[in-house]
């Protein structure tokens, strides 16, 4: 018997237990992998962006789905807490471009080897079992069977992740638990992830990345997401953070129902646009059309857009029309691409979806339906954009758990 059970050790799960190993609990932390923080080592190409450094009010306009549900747990456990968190734990933490917090070394190690050496010095139990079931009696959860043996507690946190990253763990057995508990589990689906396109110019621009670019995501006619940023093509379509950022405004994935556009020249108004073109043609007005537009776009767009633009890149600069000459620009404004789909959820940053947050207490994280049963992070159905809102996400919904344990 103890006093409570955490299933699942990566960022809410090893995070709860320092808490509540701090407020005197006798913790037992079950996961399955054989080191703590598997999929935590891996986020942010491995620097791990902690949080964003910005107010509660700017992390609820994060949170794309459910954000009203985060707002006691955000005002329980903010960034600056978090922050303050990993430092005395003895990680130096930095704030870079839009507000992204990463440990000075840039090295996401950092952050799991400190989780876990506090474990260690507050003598938490590691158990490296998989949690088959949950034990529930009379409405309560009371325990959890691992390894064909049962283990008793006064309460259950799961936090074992989504379906994201499979290689790390999160399989989606947290959804099967809450299930066995009478929760109802939202639509699953990939978020934070590289959008496929059937556009044949996608595989042609592979490698190609921008880094000033503003990216446009309609639904039909609707404009249901614009952002400055980075993004890149591949062979199967678009990636980047602003595809990943985008990809989370997707709620019913249709077949060229979406579509994206990408202005590439964001600081440049269509008529400033036009007269650096009208610039560029009369510094060539002899030469082909491909030849002359070379300052104007990197090399691998350039005929790219030629095609589109329907204009024959032998064509001689001085015989192009005016009317032909706005098509143009209006394609380096508008660049068009049609999205099919997204990327399989094991290549998604988070899983969208999950436990949902009708059958949760705001300010506990614990079961409406089953008591002494808790949930923290991803599990739960509330996720982010990138920029460190998700990692705020399974600390806060950590904290509150961890205070009612």
């Amino acid at each position: 018997m103890t006093d409570t059970i955490i299933i699942g050790a990566g960022a809410s799960g090893a995070f709860s237990a320092v808490l509540s190993a701090r407020l005197g609990k006798n913790v037992l932390l079950f996961e399955r992998n054989e080191k703590i923080g598997r999929k935590l080592r891996i986020t942010g190409k491995g620097r791990c962006n902690v949080t964003n450094n910005s107010p509660v009010e700017e992390h609820m306009k994060n949170i794309p789905v459910n954000s009203r549900f985060m707002y006691s747990a955000f005002s329980a456990f903010s960034a600056e807490d978090t922050m303050n968190f990993f430092e005395e734990l003895g990680v130096p933490l930095k704030t870079e471009r839009g507000n992204r917090v990463f440990p000075v070394s840039d090295n996401a190690g950092d952050i799991v080897d400190s989780l876990e050496r506090e474990i260690r010095r507050l003598g938490v139990k590691v158990i490296h079992k998989r949690v088959e079931s949950l034990i529930i009696e009379d409405g309560i959860c009371c325990g959890v069977t691992a390894g064909g043996r049962e283990y008793r507690s006064g309460s259950v946190l799961v936090a074992c992740g989504g379906k994201s990253y499979p290689n790390t763990g999160s399989t989606g057995d947290g959804y099967k638990l809450a299930e066995s508990a009478g929760h109802t589990i939202t639509e699953l689906k990939p978020s934070l992830v590289p959008l496929t396109s059937g556009d044949s110019f996608c595989s042609e621009l592979m490698g190609l990345s921008f880094r000033n670019v503003t990216l446009k995501l309609y639904d039909g006619g609707k404009l249901i997401y614009s952002e400055l940023g980075e993004m890149l093509f591949t062979h199967f379509g678009v990636s980047g953070p602003l595809v990943l950022s985008a990809s989370s405004h997707i709620r019913n994935m249709q077949k060229n129902r979406f579509k994206l556009i990408i202005d590439m020249k964001p600081a440049l108004s269509p008529e400033q646009l036009d007269s650096r073109i009208q610039r560029d043609f009369s510094e060539n007005l002899n030469r082909d059309f491909i030849n002359g537009i070379r300052k104007l776009l990197p090399a691998k767009m350039i005929p790219v857009v030629i095609r589109l633009s329907g204009i024959s890149p032998e064509r001689k600069i001085n015989s192009i029309t005016k009317e032909e000459r706005r098509r143009f620009g209006n394609l380096i404004k508008e660049f068009p691409v049609s999205i099919s789909g997204f990327r399989p959820v094991d290549e998604a940053i988070i899983t969208s979806g999950g436990v949902s947050v009708r059958e949760i207490n705001p300010k506990t994280m614990e079961s409406k339906l089953c008591r002494g049963l808790f949930f923290a992070g991803e599990v739960i159905d509330v996720d982010g954009y990138t920029g460190g809102f998700n990692l705020q996400i399974a600390f806060s919904t950590a904290y509150s758990a961890s205070l009612n344990l």
